[in-house]
Formats: C-alpha cells, structure tokens, sequence
C-alpha cells in the first residue's frame, strides 16, 4: 500500500497549497507596493503644502514628482488672461525661459481639444491633434497620457498633464483616485503660492503707479548685471523724467499729477517685454532695465516710450486733457569692465543713465539721449 504522502489527493492538496502560497506572496507584495505609492504620495502632499514660493511647488511638480512617480514628462498650463501671473514671477526674477514645462493660456480654449473632455481627469494614448497643445515643442512626445483639471472654488485655474513612453501606462479604464487626490492638493498649493508671491510683489511695488519700486529695481539691477557678465548678454538702463511735471501739480492740482504718473508708468510699461524691468525710481522719475538690449536698441524702445507719451493727450478726470512729455537718457552696461564689483557697476550704469536724461533735457526736453 503506497504511503499517505503519495496517493493523487495529497499531491493536488500540496500542489493547491502551494499556489495559495503564491497566490499570498503576490497578495501581500501587491500591498507592499500600494503601501509605499501611498506614502510616496503623502510625501508629494507634504512638499507641495511646504513649498514656500511658486518656484518651491514648480521645482517639485517638475522633478521631484517625475522621477519619484517615474513620469516622462509633466507639464503644467495655467489660465492667465490677463498675464498678471507672468508679469509677477518676471518681476521677482522667475525667469519663464527656466521652465519650458510650464505653459500659460488666455482662457480655457488654449487647453486645444482637450478643452472639451476636461470635466475630470482624462486618461488616453497620446494624439497631436487633441493633446499637443498641452504637450508642445520642443518636448519629447509621449505614448500615453493623464490631463487633470485644476479646479479652485468650482473654476478651471489649469491642468497639470502626465507623459509616459510607455504607450499602456495610462489608459481610460484606469483608477484615477490618486490623481484626482494629487490635483486637489497641487490647485490649493498653487493659489496659495501665487498668494503669497503677490504679498511679496505688493511689497516691491509703487503703490500709485502699480509697477516696482525703487528697492526692487537696486536689487533686479545687481542680479542682471550679474547674468550679464556671466553670460556675456548686453544690458542697458533707461531713466526717464516727465517734463515740468511740477507745472501740472501747481497748475491742476496733485490728483491731476497722481493721474498723470499713473498714465506715464502704463505707457511705459507697455513698450517693454516681460523680460523687463520698471520701477518708480522717486518723484516723477522711472528706470527701467533692458535685458539682452543694446545702447542702440535701447534708444530705439526709448523713443517709441517718448512718442507713445507725446503724441496722445492724457485725460484727467471726466472731461479734461493735458499734453505730457518726457526725457529719457539711455546707456548700456560696458561689456569690458570686470573689475568693479557688481555694486559699483550697477551703481554707474544708472548714474550714466542719468547723465544722459540731463543732456536730453538741457537740449530741449521731450527727447532721448545716449550716454556717452
């Protein structure tokens, strides 16, 4: 009589016994690997919720989101209509040149044809015609993809977009509870951030004309003069006056002069890129630096300022007008002199700047001169 162990019943029990086994190991492996995606993402909360300032949140959503979630790509689109947020992170130094994977839209019809599927997270393979707005050159070209809206007290605010090579990574019948958790925390950290990147803008602000003010304009100066020598890019400065501005405060009074530096600024502002830098330097005076610009060029943005000032009244009040012009002195930093330090060189980019506005005014005002 053959033992127990050998009959064909303990050999189907061994062998049901041991794909349970299996079947277990995978169970609890499956969990192991739930669990760590688990805490993996409760870290990305933390870190987004700890970012303190706008480039924080972007370097996390860019790099550390992407190698940790082992993402090809991640791109962020963020509605700007009135480029408010673009205007804010140029003027506290993020340069959006930095970033190729963030993007900025005038309203919702920017997402492309996306736009349409957008009421929740939107799971595909990849196509040029539907996702290439949110995909654009010169980044590489994904196989599958994840759109999820960015939604804030029930508005549309952007998507934040995932890229895989692999064409089955994302697919429209996959769970999206994670990605619909990580949206709503990145859309509180990004208002919360651009909150306080405009607390911090406030404080670099001229509170009358809306553009910087003098202290922020010392400071933009140093760190370009900087990144020029560094990069051997040219940079020049434009000091401009309003001509007789003490006329029109004596003669119509000081909300007249408020109306007319407000004026001034928004033209002036409107000439120049977003690159750019404007700031209130005292009184009626501005400054306004000129990235990767030339004497030459420099001259050439500065009369299309002095023209854009001279050649259209500006209304005061309901019915009145008044003709405003202004001086402007231009000059470039030199690309030779390394020597000084940051703060001697910024300091006589300026002081050439203005020597430049005092030629133009001695020659009969409402012109542009070059330094010397």
């Amino acid at each position: 009589m053959a033992p127990p162990e050998s009959t064909p019943h303990f050999a189907t029990l061994a062998a049901e016994n041991r794909r349970l086994r299996a079947q277990l190991a995978d169970l609890l492996a499956h969990a192991r690997h739930n669990q760590q995606i688990m805490q993996r993402h409760q870290m990305f909360d933390l870190q987004f919720i700890g970012a303190g300032s706008f480039r924080e949140l972007i370097d996390s959503l860019f790099f550390t989101l992407k190698e940790a979630s082992d993402l090809d790509i991640v791109t962020l689109v963020l509605i700007d209509p009135d480029c408010e947020i673009r205007r804010m992170l140029a003027d506290l130094g993020i340069g959006l040149d930095e970033y190729p994977n963030l993007l900025f839209v005038q309203g919702e019809s920017g997402f492309g044809e996306s736009q349409a599927h957008l009421q929740g997270p939107v799971l595909d393979c990849y196509s040029e015609e539907r996702h290439g707005a949110l995909f654009p050159e010169p980044l590489a070209l994904p196989a599958s993809i994840a759109i999820v809206p960015l939604i804030r007290n029930r508005k549309r605010i952007g998507c934040l977009n995932f890229g895989s090579f692999q064409a089955t990574r994302f697919t429209p019948h996959m769970a999206t509870d994670f990605i619909e958790h990580m949206s709503s925390i990145v859309a509180i950290c990004i208002e919360n951030v651009i909150n306080g990147e405009r607390l911090k803008h406030i404080g670099l602000t001229d509170p009358l004309t809306g553009v910087n003010n003098r202290r922020y304009v010392e400071r933009r100066l140093l760190e370009e003069v900087g990144r020029a020598r560094r990069q051997g890019h040219a940079l020049s400065c434009l000091f401009i006056d309003i001509d007789h501005f003490k006329r029109v405060n004596d003669r119509m009074g000081h909300q007249a002069g408020d109306a007319v530096l407000r004026e001034t600024a928004a033209r002036i502002k409107a000439e120049l890129r977003l690159s750019d830098t404007l700031g209130r330097f005292g009184g009626e005076e501005f400054v306004a630096l000129l990235v990767d610009t030339g004497l030459s060029d420099a001259k050439i943005v500065a009369e299309r300022i002095r023209a854009s000032i001279a050649e259209q009244a500006m209304k005061i009040g309901a019915s009145e007008e008044i003709s405003v012009a202004v001086s402007i002195g231009a000059a470039d930093l030199p690309a030779s002199d390394h020597a000084e330090t940051l703060e001697a060189a910024a300091q006589k980019l300026v002081a050439r700047a203005d020597q430049a506005l005092y030629r133009a005014k001695a020659g009969g005002r409402n012109q542009v001169a070059g330094a010397e």
